[in-house]
């Protein structure tokens, strides 16, 4: 507690500031959730924080992304970036420091304009 008083950073705050910062990377075909992204696929539900999962402590914060990698980017240097991004994002925004970024590639996507081109050549 500061002389002023407290601040708490709500989770969906972290939430949103990971899931931008993840989609900022070159090579982010998509964010997912897995079933629950299927589920809200039906619903016609569009969360920009899906697959993000944020624990947020009064100093600290860990975040675990799950995406979808865009065909012919080298995953290591994408999951890398996407760690370096959040960090840099979130303490930045927040102040928190950021204690560990997990990633979790769910699969590999090639982009609609290039499947377009295979199929018409």
């Amino acid at each position: 507690m500061s002389e002023l008083g407290n601040i708490k950073i709500a989770d969906d705050v972290v939430k949103v500031i990971a899931a931008k910062a993840t989609l900022e990377v070159d090579g982010i075909y998509k964010m997912t959730s897995g079933v629950t992204d299927e589920v809200n696929k039906i619903l016609g539900i569009n969360k920009m924080t899906k697959g993000v999962k944020v624990e947020v402590g009064e100093k600290e914060c860990s975040v675990d992304v799950h995406i979808v990698v865009e065909y012919g980017f080298p995953i290591p240097i994408i999951a890398t970036s996407v760690q370096e991004n959040i960090i840099k994002n979130i303490t930045e925004l927040t102040g928190l420091k950021v204690v560990e970024v997990n990633v979790y590639i769910q699969d590999v996507k090639v982009k609609e304009a290039l499947k377009e081109e295979v199929i018409l050549d």
